[in-house]
């Protein structure tokens, strides 16, 4: 818009009148059920393009919103980049296999239905063994607060300081889970990542805030002295930017890219 010099400038607009989007309300509980799966297809296509996915490692989970002991969780065995709604597998807190046509991971599935178990809050769990995220495993580390993105997880997430090879008893994932507590994020020592939200948005952009924070790190570390923010600051940043309805928002360009680029993932 170009105005005369001295011209009064139009009135700004109402507040009503912009859009902004917010995670949407459901009428049916088959509704919330088709919304849930299209977001955890769209979020495994996400995930494959940032290159998280190594071999048949890496799943996300989100709870059904009836059946809230069963799980929908991508098959085994399948490309993040070809999922599709219609591939996606029901199973329940045992790994059992109650809808869809394909194995699932139950080394990984049993991790998952434990955290499930023990945080009702919890709509979706994200695993996968990215590399950053792999790096600071190694390290056994936890985030640093050294940046305003590794601030959101200041005092919210844990490190599990174990690893007994590739979980397969349910005890394990007990354990696992009883690290997690409340928080949002997991470390998983010599293993990986883990982060869970109220949605699979969230869930999802935890993980890759967790990752690239985790990246952020080892790289400052290798360049210098990295400079910690204070304990309030980063207190008071991550009640501004920790909540899983923020983690949504953010989400939010990924969602509209992944949907819009490749619509089949509806089918």
């Amino acid at each position: 818009m170009h105005g005369t010099p001295g011209a009064t400038p139009p009135p700004p607009l109402p507040t009503d009148r912009l859009r902004f989007a917010m995670p949407p309300m459901h009428d049916s509980v088959e509704d919330e059920r088709r919304h849930r799966k299209e977001r955890l297809a769209g979020a495994l296509r996400v995930f494959g393009r940032y290159g998280f996915e190594d071999g048949v490692s890496g799943h996300i989970t989100a709870r059904d919103p009836e059946y809230s002991d069963c799980f929908w969780v991508n098959p085994f065995g399948m490309p993040f980049a070809h999922i599709t709604v219609s591939d996606l597998v029901l199973a329940n807190s045992d790994g059992q296999v109650v809808e869809g046509g394909h194995h699932v991971n139950q080394a990984a599935f049993t991790m998952h239905s434990q955290v499930h178990a023990l945080r009702p809050d919890v709509v979706a769990v994200a695993h996968c063994h990215s590399v950053h995220g792999r790096a600071l495993a190694a390290l056994g580390d936890l985030l640093d607060p050294i940046t305003q993105e590794s601030c959101a997880f200041y005092e919210d997430h844990a490190l599990y300081d174990s690893y007994s090879g590739v979980t397969v008893d349910a005890e394990e994932g007990r354990r696992i889970a009883r690290v997690l507590g409340c928080g949002k994020a997991l470390v998983l020592r010599n293993h990986g990542l883990l982060t869970v939200g109220d949605s699979v948005d969230a869930a999802a952009w935890w993980f890759l805030s967790l990752e690239r924070s985790c990246q952020v790190q080892l790289t400052a570390r290798a360049a210098g002295r990295p400079v910690l923010i204070g304990h309030r600051q980063a207190v008071a940043t991550r009640e501004q930017l920790g909540g899983d309805l923020v983690a949504w928002i953010n989400y939010q360009p990924l969602w509209r890219q992944i949907s819009r680029a490749e619509p089949d993932l509806f089918g």
